[in-house]
């Protein structure tokens, strides 16, 4: 599983009902009847604007932390939360590839993610996704 953590900001008119934005994904946005169910209702509307991108050829958003986006005056009366998202789902189909490494670094290789509980295409697909971030 591959999840990203994206801030959203909620604002109240009532303190009851939250609107909610993704300040990652401009026209992102859903709603809830108290503060748990907007939240939750976020995640869906996420994974809905990511379907759309991919299958408009777009790149999934890369999350910016939050101290970045606290100085817009559009978010500054908004309580920041963060929802966690399973974007595996939309990198695609995985593909076998032929790569050449040395021995030992594929013997390290694979004793770090079955140490850890991984395989070693989860592993290099895990490293390859933090290098580009």
């Amino acid at each position: 599983m591959n999840s990203k953590r994206f801030p959203v900001v909620l604002h109240t008119d009532d303190g009851v009902r939250f609107g909610v934005t993704v300040p990652d994904m401009p026209g992102c946005f859903s709603a809830g009847d108290t503060f748990d169910t907007a939240l939750d209702s976020v995640v869906e509307a996420i994974e809905l604007h990511l379907e759309g991108l991919t299958e408009d050829g777009q790149d999934i958003p890369t999350p910016r932390p939050i101290a970045e986006r606290r100085a817009d005056p559009d978010l500054a009366s908004g309580v920041w939360a963060i929802v966690a998202v399973d974007v595996s789902r939309f990198e695609g189909r995985a593909e076998k590839v032929n790569i050449t490494l040395p021995g030992h670094l594929r013997a390290k290789i694979d004793r770090y993610a079955k140490d850890h509980g991984a395989t070693r295409s989860g592993f290099l697909a895990e490293a390859a996704r933090a290098a580009m971030r």
